[in-house]
């Protein structure tokens, strides 16, 4: 679901165009109407070159947790309360201190320019005309600062996969600061790429440069997804999240949680928040659904710690 809101957000907001990378990505400029989110994601695939499509939608392997994610979600009901007074409904809240116009913010995903030429810098744009916050994901296929501007002082968090040159991370950390940033979101749940049968048969290789990361990796345009991984620190450990608490004055949200036991252990080490998320069913298959696990990681949370930040994202 949230990718393709972000496919929406970069062809409804497009002013900020980036060069096409010879990769032949949407470039309309035309207002969509959405009426169902399942005609956006076929609509997409209709404009999206068929490999970066299937970059951007597919999961690991036979993709049976991405199924599962919707599947579970589908299956939580809502219990309609009525004769409140009500006349105005408010679904506007907050998270870390930041008003959001709505529960729902954009997670971080790589390579937006596959989506659109207009790549991470529209889809800022767009996320901050719908008043919420923007998740900036390391592998972004727009510059760091060229994200930040599109956004014009909306809220954004910066997403990290730890480098294995950890000059690495304390510059990007500091740059993501200074750009005015409000978390670092840490990634645990992917140390390495995932088992994408789509990628592999469509021998996809990432059309554009992802100039947050390619002048610490030998390139990144040209490269396939493992490659790219391969700069990343693929050893993570509860250690890993007091280094990066200790890199930045800003709140460190881990992200990755399946489990009570390791929301525990991310807590101890300093974490501000935690994420729940098996990254959409991209890096391993065969897991349980984010929601399946929710409630027993918050239940585990509460009884440790009382009230605590905690974000949810199934796709």
């Amino acid at each position: 679901l949230i990718v393709f809101l972000v496919v929406w957000l970069v062809l409804r907001f497009n002013r900020y165009i980036a060069p096409n990378y010879k990769y032949n990505a949407p470039i309309s400029d035309t207002d969509i109407a959405i009426v169902d989110i399942d005609d956006l994601e076929k609509n997409a695939a209709t404009v999206i070159p068929s490999a970066g499509f299937d970059y951007i939608y597919g999961g690991a392997e036979t993709e049976k947790t991405m199924a599962r994610n919707v599947q579970a979600f589908d299956c939580v009901d809502i219990y309609p309360r009525v004769l409140t007074g009500v006349d105005t409904p408010d679904i506007s809240t907050s998270i870390l201190g930041i008003n959001i116009s709505l529960p729902v913010i954009a997670a971080p995903a790589a390579a937006h320019g596959l989506a659109h030429v207009s790549a991470e810098a529209g889809s800022a744009h767009g996320v901050a005309a719908s008043g919420t916050i923007m998740s900036v994901s390391n592998y972004a296929s727009s510059s760091l600062k060229d994200i930040a501007a599109a956004g014009k002082g909306a809220p954004q968090w910066f997403q990290l996969y730890l480098s294995k040159d950890d000059a690495f991370n304390r510059q990007i950390i500091k740059q993501a600061e200074d750009l005015g940033y409000k978390a670092i979101i840490l990634t645990v749940d992917a140390p390495v790429g995932g088992n994408r049968y789509r990628d592999i048969k469509n021998d996809f290789k990432f059309p554009l440069e992802l100039p947050n990361v390619a002048k610490k990796t030998i390139k990144t345009k040209g490269q396939g997804i493992s490659n790219i991984f391969a700069a990343a620190q693929n050893k993570l450990t509860p250690f890993d999240v007091f280094r990066v608490k200790r890199m930045t004055k800003l709140p460190v949200i881990v992200k990755g949680i399946q489990q009570p036991d390791d929301a525990e252990i991310a807590i101890a080490a300093g974490a501000d928040a935690i994420w729940v998320s098996n990254h959409g069913g991209r890096v391993l298959d065969d897991t349980l659904a984010t929601i399946e696990v929710l409630e027993e990681i918050c239940d585990a949370v509460k009884a440790l710690y009382g009230e605590y930040e905690e974000l949810y994202e199934f796709i």
